[in-house]
């Protein structure tokens, strides 16, 4: 077995020219890397790896009076000049590391290796997620893998940058990270690009001991003195990142997913645990049906496609993908416990926060979706009210005494369904009738405050003082629009306050948990009725949704949503216009979640446009339905990739409809709703 460490070097960095052989206290940057790469624990060799381009000559020349082995090869693809060296070197294993981070610890890089060389995994690295300081990063890879992918990837980007195919290829290249065990490093910036970095790493090596390779926490504390100096030295990174695909390059194929399909058929009705996250939502064989990891703003799917995620779990994913506050709540609260046989006092801090952020909570309850929250407050009402009939405006669940109001209604008793009634959005006279019809009857009105309609003005009071003079509570389902529209939901934007709220979805950033909130009277009957679950005080999720909350309350997060979704609003309106399809096409909601409103149209049906829809926003590498679940995490370029996608597939339907008959000519590939509420 021989362990190589493959260090990649340039001089052509279009910022600062020549940064790898830049003087770095005696020695060049180079050589610091070179240095520390002999130092990890379980290196055979160490190899630079260059291109055999003119302009980094000095590169060879440097290794060979060092006595540095060096392997050149082409510019442009990088991966392949890797398989040469590792071929050469006759590696059974591989370290990358890159000759513009002077500061890397060999430690580190060899937790690295050894998590490569102990474990089933083919890929190990330290920067997925990411918890380090930039400047720290190394990767590690089985010969076999890197040579398989050499082998395989055809396009461009996963040419240029060595192990973008296999960190796409999550499904089928084991994967495992080091994280950092110092909190709050990951926007520490170490590495070499501009000449402020270089001002800076001067600054820091003068306080590092020359007598060998520095440990991250001598550069720490050096490094300390110095973060004024460089801006992104404490500062979130921004920007395209290098594992941000240009998706218009990109030749998706759903092999794997297809085969994924069938397996999961054999065991699991329809295949997946959401009706909104199976097959039926998207086009036969021309979509992604298993997805194997997310990073910020995107997803990749088993065949290692990349999307930018615009369905975001179904709303939950409201900071981003491995979310470094959140995912290191929960790593924490992981060390102490998941569930115990007593309440924890998380449940208490959660409670608090949400006492002091939502307009009516003053006593909280917790379950572990949105049906547990919505299920809740209904009990509640009929216990606190003594009667039975519900009247629901919006989509709350999928529990009997809701969904029995739907057209997904089987299995549902039908004295359960003669219970509930749905009334449409900004219609007081619909919910007049259903008070009449049903008089004394009615326990509460259940409504989401927010969906496709804005609220007419004085709606909201109205329906909470005819409910109130009927003798029936008024509550949000604030399942989508808490921890999106406003940090306390749409009762804190719109200011009015209902009686009970329910929050649920982005309220951990992924972590299933949800709450009911409401009046202290009336969530007193709790300690009646019985809504109890084991996993109800669940300590992880818990942990994600504190850390959820701190962070939007210590960062712009709901500013930075409505200003992406304005972005995004405009420019699909935009399109929408000079495709000439205003009259089928709109754009509906308040910029934290708009929606794609679809109408028919003369020679398509708005399920045919539909469909028409999802599977070019597919091709240009946009996973959708059709509304923009955005998230913190979305970068600007993500953006402009969704609206890119929106060119290209409103220009498809604009083309269809010019051809005409398109229900006729798309057949039985029409996707059809689950069921529709809104």
């Amino acid at each position: 077995m021989t362990n190589l460490v493959l260090i990649q070097a340039r001089m052509g960095s279009s910022r600062l020219p020549g940064k790898v052989l830049k003087d770095l206290h005696g020695r060049p940057v180079l050589g610091w890397v070179v240095r520390a790469a002999k130092a990890v624990p379980g290196v055979d060799r160490v190899a630079v790896a260059t291109s055999d381009g003119a302009g980094d000559d000095a590169i060879a020349e440097w290794c060979a009076n060092e006595g540095v082995s060096c392997h050149r090869g082409s510019e442009n693809d990088v991966l392949d000049r890797f398989a040469v060296a590792v071929r050469a070197e006759q590696a059974t294993a591989v370290m990358r590391l890159t000759a513009d981070c002077p500061f890397l610890d060999p430690k580190v890089c060899g937790d690295v290796l050894a998590l490569l060389l102990r474990s089933d995994a083919e890929y190990t690295c330290n920067v997925d997620p990411p918890t380090w300081p930039d400047g720290l990063d190394c990767e590690a890879m089985t010969a076999t893998a890197l040579l398989a992918a050499a082998d395989e990837a055809s396009e461009p980007f996963d040419r240029e940058h060595v192990t973008a195919f296999i960190r796409a290829n999550r499904h089928r290249f084991v994967a495992g990270n080091v994280t950092c065990p110092v909190p709050d490093l990951q926007d520490r910036h170490w590495t070499l690009d501009t000449q402020g970095d270089y001002e800076f790493i001067l600054l820091v090596a003068e306080h590092l001991d020359d007598d060998g390779p520095p440990s991250y926490l001598d550069v720490l504390d050096a490094s300390d003195r110095y973060a004024a100096v460089n801006g992104r030295a404490t500062g979130p990174l921004s920007g395209k990142g290098p594992w941000d695909r240009k998706l218009e390059s990109r030749e998706a194929h759903y092999d794997a997913s297809q085969a994924l399909f069938k397996r999961a058929g054999k065991v699991i009705p329809l295949a997946s645990q959401t009706f909104s996250k199976s097959h039926i939502q998207y086009p036969q064989g021309q979509a992604p049906l298993f997805l194997s990891h997310g990073r910020g703003g995107r997803v990749w799917d088993v065949d290692g496609n990349e999307f930018v995620d615009m369905v975001g779990g179904l709303l939950p994913i409201v900071l981003g993908y491995n979310d470094p506050d959140v995912d290191g709540a929960i790593r924490q609260q992981l060390n102490r416990g998941i569930t115990f046989s007593l309440a924890c006092e998380l449940e208490t801090e959660l409670a608090e926060r949400l006492v002091e952020i939502i307009p009516c909570a003053e006593m909280v309850r917790f379950g572990k979706n949105g049906s547990d929250a919505t299920s809740a407050a209904i009990r509640i009402a009929r216990a606190a009210t003594g009667r039975d009939h519900v009247a629901v405006c919006g989509y709350h669940g999928w529990q009997d005494w809701y969904i029995g109001s739907t057209t997904r209604n089987k299995g549902v008793p039908k004295a359960t369904r003669a219970m509930t009634h749905p009334f449409p959005f900004n219609d007081l006279d619909a919910l007049h009738a259903l008070f009449r019809e049903h008089d004394g009857g009615i326990a509460a009105v259940i409504m989401e405050p927010m969906n496709v309609a804005e609220p007419d003005d004085g709606y909201f009071e109205d329906v909470r003082k005819l409910a109130h003079d009927k003798g029936a509570l008024f509550i949000f389902d604030e399942i989508i629009t808490g921890f999106r529209y406003a940090l306390g939901g749409a009762q804190e934007l719109f200011g009015v306050t209902p009686d009970l709220a329910t929050f649920g979805k982005a309220m951990g950033n992924g972590m299933p948990v949800s709450a009911v909130v409401g009046r202290a009277d009336l969530m007193a009957e709790m300690e009646e009725i019985f809504f109890s679950s084991t996993f109800g005080g669940e300590a992880l999720s818990l942990a994600a949704a504190i850390a959820t909350i701190d962070k939007m309350r210590r960062e712009p997060v709901i500013e930075t949503l409505w200003r992406s979704g304005s972005t995004l609003k405009e420019g699909v309106e935009k399109r929408i216009g000079e495709h000439g399809l205003a009259d089928s096409l709109s754009v509906c909601g308040k910029p934290p979640w708009t929606l794609l409103a679809i109408g028919d149209h003369p020679e398509a049906g708005k399920d045919a446009i539909r469909t028409l829809f999802i599977g070019e926003m597919l091709n240009a590498g946009i996973l959708i339905q059709g509304s923009h679940n955005l998230s913190y995490a979305h970068e600007d370029h993500d953006l402009a990739a969704v609206l890119a996608g929106y060119d290209r597939a409103l220009a498809r339907i604009a083309e269809e409809i010019k051809r005409g008959d398109v229900d006729r000519r798309l057949g039985d590939t029409i996707i059809r709703p689950v069921f529709s509420v809104r």
